[in-house]
């Protein structure tokens, strides 16, 4: 996967000219016989080419999709794949073993950063947790998925990197998508009235429902603030003066309680580089905030037991319903999901159910006393909300500690790019993918995203960022 530049050799000439009728007779047959399925073969010549011939362009090309695929449900497959981002993931995933082979050269430069290393090793556990998967075939699929999200993205995106105009482009390609998406769901919200109780699905078919929806605007909301203040022309000011205001009214009316505090997060890391506080200043405020809060938890749980505002249309109201954990049913819902993914992880400590399974074997763990009415048995109905407490349940306590071993190298090789970077375009964008992942992460201990493309290419395509920030950054100039 070294290189993200075509070998323009491969299909000019005559190897080109019979693919191209290839082409055409494979056009021809699937309009004069009307063969639907054959419909995709001209889509995925277009892309076999294009991955030939600049692979670097088609990455993003598939970063700019992803806000805008739609997902069709394969009940036979048990996965949702999403059409077409997922499927171009998929194929890049394929292209980049085949050259493997051809070549024989692979990234080295990546894989010898430690980020890239736990990466991997997260992998191969998960790989080696369907050896004792309650439903193997489920787990390979879900491994097999992860596969194709980080190859691409981290991967064949992070060699791509080296050129400045595919760094500067990979967080624009997804938030413009994301905005034609977001004036979608605005417009049919609208019809609504903008009501709470529609915000959970109005954009489908681009985000399955909206705390999905409202965890991508989060990401590169960091993004669209900085794209709006830097020096740019005036005309160019005011597309992003656009783009930040449909992200801004997008946000409030998704709905996301959990978006809303990710960007609270946010805003106070990003204080933290602003005002340039140490790591020493920074252990210190939080062994005091941990001390006051368990100082104070009996005040707090009262706080949180005789809250009963519920989530509602009232802004206010709905901020409010956070922490209620005694009538409000998503909240509660989430306490009966949590509950049960520790009890399966209390039954199969080490190595977990299986990745990808939670869904489909938490309902026997759960207590009829912390059921709600929208708590369920059958396993369409989401998994354990959590990038924490999931992986706890489904791959055992190392799944939990490669989550956070994970967060700390991302972390870890941002801040020290960060500092190493001179100021400038660089050091802005490597700012802004520590952001993002903030809101991701802090996101997700409420929901978890990285089963499926929306959330996962966000992460891994800033992660692939921070990676080549890492790399380069004591040399680079922005």
């Amino acid at each position: 996967m070294e290189g993200t530049q075509a070998e323009p050799s491969f299909l000019s000439g005559r190897a080109g000219l019979v693919a191209g009728v290839i082409l055409a007779g494979a056009t021809a047959v699937v309009v004069g016989f009307e063969i639907h399925a054959l419909a995709l073969i001209p889509f995925a010549a277009l892309v076999v080419f294009w991955a030939f011939y600049h692979l670097d362009s088609l990455l993003l090309a598939v970063v700019a999709i992803t806000p805008l695929s739609v997902v069709l449900k394969e009940s036979d497959f048990n996965v949702g794949l999403s059409l077409p981002a997922e499927v171009m993931l998929a194929g890049l995933t394929l292209f980049a073993f085949i050259r493997f082979l051809h070549q024989g050269r692979l990234p080295w430069p990546i894989l010898n950063q430690a980020l890239t290393q736990v990466i991997l090793l997260q992998l191969g556990w998960m790989a080696f947790t369907i050896l004792f998967s309650e439903m193997p075939l489920v787990s390979f699929k879900a491994v097999l998925s992860r596969v194709w999200f980080i190859i691409p993205m981290y991967f064949m995106l992070g060699t791509a990197m080296e050129q400045p105009w595919v760094r500067k482009l990979i967080f624009p390609f997804y938030a413009f998508s994301l905005g034609i998406a977001a004036i979608w769901t605005l417009s049919v919200h609208s019809q609504y009235g903008f009501s709470k109780e529609t915000s959970t699905w109005v954009m489908f078919p681009f985000y399955k429902e909206h705390t999905m929806y409202g965890m991508a605007l989060a990401f590169v909301y960091p993004w669209s603030i900085g794209a709006l203040w830097r020096s740019q022309s005036l005309v160019w000011r005011f597309i992003h003066l656009g783009l930040f205001l449909l992200l801004t009214v997008a946000l409030v009316f998704s709905y996301t309680r959990a978006a809303w505090l990710s960007l609270v997060a946010a805003g106070a890391v990003y204080l933290v580089f602003a005002w340039r506080i140490s790591a020493r200043q920074l252990l210190l405020i939080a062994l005091v905030a941990a001390s006051s809060l368990w100082l104070t938890q009996d005040q707090w749980m009262r706080i949180f037991t005789k809250n009963d505002t519920v989530s509602s249309d009232n802004f206010s109201e709905h901020i409010q319903s956070a922490s209620n954990i005694s009538s409000d049913a998503s909240n509660l819902e989430r306490l009966n999901r949590w509950a049960s993914a520790l009890r399966m992880w209390q039954d199969r400590p080490h190595v977990g159910w299986g990745l990808g399974t939670y869904q489909f074997q938490y309902a026997p763990f759960q207590k009829s006393s912390q059921l709600t009415f929208i708590s369920t048995n059958g396993g369409g109905m989401g998994n354990a909300h959590s990038e924490y407490i999931g992986p706890l349940a489904e791959l055992g306590w190392p799944g939990l500690v490669w989550v956070v071993l994970l967060i700390t190298m991302i972390f870890r090789t941002g801040v020290g790019a960060y500092r190493r970077l001179a100021p400038g375009t660089d050091r802005s964008l490597v700012l802004v993918a520590l952001l993002g992942q903030v809101t991701y992460w802090v996101h997700g201990l409420l929901n978890n995203f990285l089963d499926l493309d929306k959330g996962a290419v966000l992460v891994w395509m800033s992660a692939a960022l921070i990676a080549w920030a890492g790399r380069s950054g004591a040399g680079i100039r922005g």
